[in-house]
């Protein structure tokens, strides 16, 4: 064989008369052995092309035919084209893997599946093992732990992460400390999994939430695999922040969805049956099906003295969703402070609008108060309307009348006024307090007929002498199918009715019933 001066520096052995095969590496006399062509074929080159390393450097070898019928072997030095080609392949697999990662945690808003994904993820992509710890809960850490293709396990320890160099600074939501200057060693026995073996390498990286960190990921790898890469533990940090904002997520959900539930649990409607003699059922359907609170409330107040009257209050805050609740909940807190006042309706309703106004709330609120008390078979009824719909009075023959009350909404202007209405009810009578919710309903067959005042009345003509409870059913059922899966305003229904027989008792037995909206 021949060769040129530069290929002479690859190949030093190739003199006149030795093989290929004796000089060159494996994969060039393979590729020269693969190659076949007619003789009769003129010199060119052929379309075929082989590669592989030389003396450290990677080579393409493109062959072609000469005159005599030997073959010419071309050799191109595609080291740095190569080592771009593996860079941006590399590059890709990561962008992917991130993207993948990205998806995988954000598609859940629980925190243990979060610590679960990013320990599993962790140990197939990036090391032989993988540990996810949250920030301490007492004298115990939650650590997630995953072997690469075994399954994340949970465990509660009680170390101090201030033992492990690192650790406790990562916890904290310091920068990383490299890898070499951490000693393997010194990996306590609860950091490495079960029959791991000796640690080689460790990566501890913190996993930085939103304003306080989210925890730590720990990156191990066994003797034989080799140390971490300054550019791997750059790639871990990558994947360590999107970790960190999905457990940093996952937790301020939960956060928030446990004083939600503490603070909805106070507005949700007991179980409203009898009060000194009294019966009272009431019902409340939101505005919207995902909200469970908004601006309709009601509030029962048992009497604190048998004999005098229980409160109820009934009211409509303008507007809905959680700003209504807000002033809801003040509306509540505010009558509950006067109910020594309870006889007297006007001066609670000034008092009321007076702290309203104070509070500098941009919104008003329409509301009706009724005092109620058994006198003999039959309750006697003190109602007051601010800015309400008057309450309906249903007669046991069926008949049913307009409560004559009226006065001014509280938290608009700075003097109110009201004119309060005394009714008797009759056993099996009973007084109806409802929001316009319920008459503003837009449904029908056309979709945009008002449910109404008169459709109303006519449904509670119908209720005669039924229970309290059956009555708030009829008119929710009722309203319900006529707005059908349209958009709807809060509805809120109270019923106050005279007993057919006697029966002492509280809301729920032994409490005062209270619901907002």
């Amino acid at each position: 064989m021949r060769c040129n001066k530069a290929a002479a520096v690859l190949l030093p052995q190739a003199t006149p008369g030795r093989s290929l095969a004796e000089v060159a590496p494996s994969w060039l006399d393979a590729a020269h052995r693969t190659v076949r062509l007619p003789r009769q074929k003129p010199a060119t080159e052929t379309r075929a092309s082989f590669s592989g390393a030389l003396g450290g450097r990677r080579f393409e070898a493109h062959p072609s035919v000469r005159d005599d019928g030997t073959i010419a072997w071309w050799l191109v030095d595609d080291t740095d084209h190569q080592l771009v080609r593996d860079a941006l392949h590399l590059e890709r697999e990561r962008t992917a893997f991130l993207a993948k990662a990205s998806s995988a945690l954000l598609s859940s808003l629980n925190l243990g599946r979060c610590m679960e994904v990013t320990a599993r993820m962790a140990a197939e992509s990036l090391a032989d093992a993988a540990l996810v710890i949250a920030p301490t809960r007492g004298q115990r850490m939650p650590v997630v732990t995953c072997l690469r293709g075994g399954v994340p396990s949970l465990a509660h320890e009680t170390a101090d992460p201030n033992d492990v160099p690192g650790l406790g600074e990562a916890l904290r939501g310091f920068p990383p400390v490299p890898s070499r200057w951490i000693d393997p060693s010194t990996a306590p026995r609860w950091m490495v999994p079960e029959g791991f073996g000796p640690v080689g390498s460790m990566v501890i990286t913190p996993l930085p939430g939103h304003g306080v960190p989210a925890g730590a990921l720990v990156l191990l790898r066994r003797a034989r695999s080799g140390a971490f890469t300054e550019e791997e533990e750059v790639f871990a940090q990558l994947f360590a922040a999107r970790a960190g904002a999905a457990m940093s997520a996952a937790r301020l959900y939960a956060e928030q969805t446990a004083i939600t539930e503490v603070l909805t649990r106070e507005l949700l409607p007991p179980a409203l049956h009898q009060v000194s003699g009294v019966d009272f059922a009431g019902g409340y359907r939101p505005s919207a099906d995902h909200e469970r609170v908004g601006g309709d409330f009601y509030d029962v107040h048992p009497a604190p003295v048998e004999g005098e009257a229980s409160l109820v209050a009934l009211g409509d805050v303008c507007g809905k969703g959680l700003e209504a609740a807000v002033l809801t909940g003040k509306i509540r807190s505010t009558l509950h402070a006067l109910l020594p006042l309870a006889d007297d309706h006007q001066r609670m309703l000034s008092l009321l609008n007076t702290a309203l106004l104070d509070s500098r709330h941009a919104r008003f609120a329409t509301l009706v108060l009724a005092s109620a008390v058994r006198r003999g078979s039959g309750v006697d009824l003190r109602l007051t309307s601010a800015g309400h719909p008057p309450p309906l009075i249903v007669r046991a023959d069926g008949t049913v009348e307009e409560a004559d009350t009226h006065g001014t909404l509280v938290g608009a202007i700075h003097e109110v006024s009201a004119h309060t209405a005394a009714v008797t009810l009759a056993p099996g009578e009973c007084c109806v307090l409802y929001t316009d919710g319920i008459t503003e309903a837009k449904g029908g067959p056309m979709g945009g007929v008002l449910f109404g005042d008169e459709r109303l009345r006519r449904a509670l003509s119908t209720c005669a002498s039924m229970p309290a409870e059956g009555i708030v059913e009829h008119v929710q059922m009722l309203a319900a199918q006529w707005v059908g899966e349209r958009h709807h305003d809060d509805m809120a229904v109270v019923v106050i009715a005279a007993p057919r027989t006697h029966h002492l008792s509280a809301v729920n037995g032994h409490t005062r019933g209270r619901f907002t909206g």
